[in-house]
């Protein structure tokens, strides 16, 4: 979507099920869609600081991690940074455009 396409609507912090974004209205910060949106939010961003402190914690070990571990844990954290960022976007969109967060 285009700059002006997105004016008026909200990044949601979910994917559609070809991959892509998906927008809703931003008219009604207490609408169903927006809660759901601000909780899922909430436990994304739990998710990514719980998903942080157990890479601090693997990375503490005197161990070496093992190939496995290693990639289950950049696996997470590409995952969790996904989402973070899409919530920044989302956000940083309704800032600009004078959305619900304005």
């Amino acid at each position: 979507m285009t700059d002006d396409a997105v004016a008026g609507l909200r990044l949601l912090p979910w994917e559609g099920p070809n991959g892509k974004p998906v927008y809703a209205p931003d008219g009604n910060p207490e609408g169903v869609i927006a809660r759901l949106a601000d909780s899922m939010e909430r436990e994304q961003l739990a998710t990514a600081s719980g998903t942080l402190e157990l890479a601090r914690q693997m990375l503490a070990v005197t161990e070496p991690l093992s190939p496995d571990q290693s990639r289950f844990v950049v696996g997470r954290l590409c995952n969790v940074l996904s989402n973070t960022l899409r919530i920044a976007e989302s956000r940083g969109m309704r800032l600009t455009t004078g959305g619900a967060d304005a």
